[in-house]
């Protein structure tokens, strides 16, 4: 089928490249090493620390506070550590709490120890629970070192926004740190770190329209951060060595740019064309099962359930009717496997699930040839509720 017949729909996968992000992106091809002193090197120089106030802006930061890394994962990597360091003081994080629907760059725990990381229980609609939350931050042995809590601003999968304020109101109380993940919130819901009581935020450039390969940790002040991932050169400032990936850098800062603009305008006008499409859905297959449509979504995000039909099945039906769709997560290789996400919701692992996704770029006519592909295959099941 050929390219221009094709509808797009997982932008939470990756965004296409904004042609802005591609222009910045070209620019910086040609500009010198930013560490150098020469006149070549400061006007490379000029041009990373604009990059840096760009992103900086997309969530109400300081741009001295933004750390560049080859992407969310490295940052996650990064900021997921028990030693960090308070000036020349040394400061110990005893335990790490993530909710049990974070992305496996979170899970994962960082550097922590297996045995060092808890996970924490979401509601049936996929948000986290606050009362297991605060009951597992009352039991943290203080005596170990402060705890720190990891949790994504919006699933990636399902699209629910949690709680962070009420999340942070906890983790203060404790003393601990706040890790936000807010790599499918970006240019999705307006996002201020220190509104929100984040001590560190993680995004990805790719998500925004922006390059592949880079992405930010950002702190919320100066003095307390993580000890080094990458150690070497000391580029910026320590926390991350190597020289930058300065073209992709300027992208990402051109992505972050257009993402902060025009926000509710465009989540308005996604939201009518997700509300379509459900609804669409809804009354071609009344049993269709949509994943945490109970709590706040944001406008983009579809994840849905045909019973009888498996997410491998479903994922390479709608891509012979010209329909690019994930099912879930799509940062394993191209594997397609059991939903931990639907798991930790209540839902039957095994209960194939499949993620529409819109951007800034979906219209009205994708939206209705998405439905009569859904039509086509969910009229291939039988009275059984099987794959035809």
């Amino acid at each position: 089928m050929a390219a221009s017949q094709r509808v797009y729909m997982d932008w939470n996968a990756t965004a296409p490249l904004l042609d802005e992000a591609r222009t910045a992106l070209v620019a910086g091809l040609d500009l010198m090493n930013p560490s150098s002193v020469h006149g070549e090197g400061r006007a490379a120089r000029a041009a990373l620390e604009k990059a840096r106030r760009q992103v900086a802006g997309l969530v109400g930061a300081s741009p001295a506070n933004v750390v560049f890394t080859s992407g969310a994962t490295e940052a996650a990597n990064l900021v997921l550590t028990p030693e960090f360091r308070m000036g020349r003081r040394a400061v110990s994080i005893g335990h790490l709490y993530v909710s049990a629907i974070e992305h496996p760059a979170i899970r994962e725990g960082g550097r922590f120890s297996v045995g060092s990381v808890t996970e924490v229980p979401v509601t049936s609609n996929g948000v986290l629970d606050l009362e297991a939350l605060r009951l597992a931050l009352d039991a943290h042995d203080d005596n170990k070192g402060l705890p720190m809590v990891a949790v994504m601003a919006v699933n990636n999968e399902t699209g629910t926004i949690q709680p962070l304020q009420a999340v942070a109101e906890r983790v203060r109380a404790k003393g601990g740190l706040l890790v936000v993940d807010a790599v499918q919130a970006v240019g999705r819901i307006a996002l201020d770190m220190e509104a929100i009581g984040a001590d560190f935020l993680i995004i990805s450039s790719h998500k925004i329209g922006g390059p592949k390969g880079v992405g930010a940790l950002i702190a919320r002040g100066e003095t307390l951060m993580p000890a080094p991932l990458v150690r070497g050169g000391g580029q910026e400032k320590g926390h991350r060595s190597g020289t930058e990936n300065l073209p992709a850098i300027l992208g990402f800062g051109a992505a972050a740019e257009v993402a902060s603009q025009n926000l509710e305008d465009r989540n308005a006008r996604i939201a009518s064309l997700r509300d379509r499409l459900e609804a669409g859905m809804r009354q071609v297959f009344p049993d269709v099962v949509i994943h945490g449509a109970g709590a706040p979504r944001v406008a983009n995000t579809c994840f849905f359930s045909l019973p009888g039909l498996k997410s491998e099945t479903g994922q390479i039906a709608f891509d012979l009717e010209g329909i690019a769709l994930s099912a879930g997560s799509a940062c394993s290789s191209g594997k397609v496997g059991e939903s931990h996400v639907l798991a930790a919701m209540g839902c039957d692992p095994k209960l194939g699930a499949l993620r529409l996704s819109l951007g800034v770029s979906t219209t009205r006519e994708e939206i209705e040839r998405v439905l009569a592909a859904f039509a086509k295959v969910a009229g291939r099941l039988n009275r059984n509720g099987q794959a035809a």
